[in-house]
């Protein structure tokens, strides 16, 4: 027996499907359903690697834990990693197949794709209740539908219901909603069963006959009016919620339990990849981070993150142009403490050996840890454990760069003296581990330190926990779910599919 399913579509990039889609799910398990998140394919910096070390979009892996399962390849079958204005990594089914530029992909592998994916659904559907699949951008990109293997593509084939999910905080949802049904087929126009608010500030019975109105121009109804929460932007696939010259979250966290605050200056290095490493910190009351892209503004931060990047050479390139390479080399020499994570480590390195990412040899890097790089055609995925700074610690390794320590100590030992990671020298660390930070003892034991060597009385809390944290997160998007949206009808719209009859909303998709 096939599960029922729902494809969450949006009227445009960042109208909120990934926490709709996880809001759906969280609300599904919570009322006994066995559910699984599913993008077909998705275009992301974010990534994680799964148990079986397969790469998949972090929104799709934060969405299993809305589930609460592991996440699989299967959840994300196609993930493509930009590597620049025009080509990307292709990642099938968590493994990379080479680099594509647009025009090839959409061009004709896109296509190609569409068995592998359409087996990945099918493959979840015959195992759980119910799969609530996520769109990308929006299913009325007229220029590239005939390719589509995301949108209407997947819904036609595997005869999904679509939800579209509009950002009326943007403003235009109502020409939004409309212009979107109207410019699908007919045929793709009968799954597309209703619309639904997202972010609403408000009096909802002002929005009311705006809804009546677009009940009467497209024959839908919307399924609920989300009201606007902060915080809520959690695992961001497509680019940074915020400005890259704003703060990382705007939650509000308790006070400080010491005098001081804890500054955090991250570096916004080009093709920033897992920024998403830093949101541990920002979860510590009294840690204030900031994304930063001059060298001034290190002046005043704790501690400097150069975080991933997806290429490596061109971020070095840019930290020099900018005047930040110098600005860490005075940092690293004051004893002014530095965090490099995976791409960021290896920058701050001797040299980089790149035939593979950038193709641009031997480079020299910041020579500021004992680190010399390789880049290999083989990329690690693993989701190792250890122990740092007296504490245990886990995370996941997604890199192509091979790093050979000549010095200094390991940052990340397996508990009996032998190193497992990255390298520290003074106030200097390095890393390849995305997601230590998430590891409560350790990211405390960091903070002291950095805090001593700074000479601030910060003093971490000691009862952080950010999978708590986590969690709260995902119980309250499916809070939102369960008391704005009409739980009924959304869950007849996943058990038996689009209702029918649904009216064609002129002109269509032009021929």
């Amino acid at each position: 027996m096939t599960g029922g399913g729902l494809l969450v579509a949006g009227t445009t990039s960042d109208a909120g499907k990934s926490v709709v889609t996880a809001g759906i799910c969280r609300w599904l398990v919570r009322q006994g359903v066995k559910v699984a998140p599913f993008k077909a394919q998705n275009m992301s910096l974010n990534s994680f690697v799964t148990r079986e070390g397969a790469e998949i979009g972090r929104a799709q892996a934060m969405q299993a834990q809305a589930c609460r399962i592991e996440p699989t390849a299967l959840m994300n079958p196609v993930l493509l990693k930009p590597g620049g204005e025009r080509s990307s990594q292709v990642v099938l089914l968590g493994r990379p197949v080479g680099e594509m530029s647009a025009r090839g992909y959409h061009g004709g592998r896109q296509q190609q794709l569409l068995g592998t994916v359409l087996d990945s659904l099918a493959q979840l559907r015959a195992t759980y209740d119910a799969v609530i699949c996520e769109g990308a951008g929006s299913p009325a990109e007229i220029n590239l539908r005939r390719t589509d293997i995301v949108n209407m593509g997947i819904a036609r084939n595997a005869s999904l219901p679509v939800l579209v999910v509009g950002d009326i905080d943007r403003g235009g949802v109502f020409a939004s909603f409309f212009g979107t049904v109207a410019l699908l087929s007919r045929e793709d126009q009968e799954l597309v069963s209703g619309f639904l608010v997202n972010k609403f500030r408000g009096d909802v019975s002002l929005l009311e006959p705006g809804l009546d109105m677009l009940h009467g121009l497209t024959g839908r109804h919307t399924y609920g009016v989300l009201p606007f929460r902060h915080g809520l932007g959690i695992d961001e696939e497509d680019g940074l919620a915020v400005s890259l010259r704003g703060a990382v979250r705007e939650s509000a966290v308790a006070a400080p339990v010491g005098e001081d605050v804890l500054r955090v200056a991250v570096c916004a290095v080009p093709l920033m990849s897992n920024f998403t490493d830093v949101d541990a910190l920002a979860a510590e009351p009294g840690v204030v981070v900031r994304f930063v892209d001059r060298p001034e503004e290190l002046a005043d931060a704790d501690l400097v993150v150069v975080p991933g990047t997806r290429g490596t050479v061109r971020a070095l390139q840019w930290l020099r142009e900018r005047g930040l390479a110098d600005a860490l080399r005075r940092r690293a020499a004051e004893g002014r403490p530095v965090l490099g994570i995976c791409g960021g480590f290896q920058i701050l390195g001797e040299h980089i050996e790149d035939d593979v990412e950038s193709r641009a040899g031997r480079v020299d890097g910041l020579g500021i840890l004992p680190v010399r790089v390789r880049f290999a055609r083989e990329k690690t995925l693993e989701r190792p454990v250890g122990e740092a700074l007296g504490e245990p610690v886990e995370g996941y390794e997604i890199h192509h760069g091979v790093a050979d320590v000549r010095g200094g100590e390991a940052f990340i030992s397996d508990g009996r003296g032998r190193g497992l990671d990255g390298c520290r020298v003074g106030q200097t660390w390095g890393t390849h581990w995305h997601g230590s930070l998430e590891s409560d003892g350790f990211r405390r034991a960091f903070l002291r330190e950095v805090a001593a060597a700074a000479g601030r009385r910060f003093v971490p809390a000691p009862d952080t926990s950010f999978a708590a944290l986590r969690e709260e997160q995902l119980d309250r998007l499916g809070d939102l779910i369960e008391q704005h949206a009409d739980t009924d009808a959304l869950w007849r719209l996943i058990e038996s599919g689009a209702p029918r009859g649904l009216p064609f909303v002129p002109p269509g998709a032009p021929a």
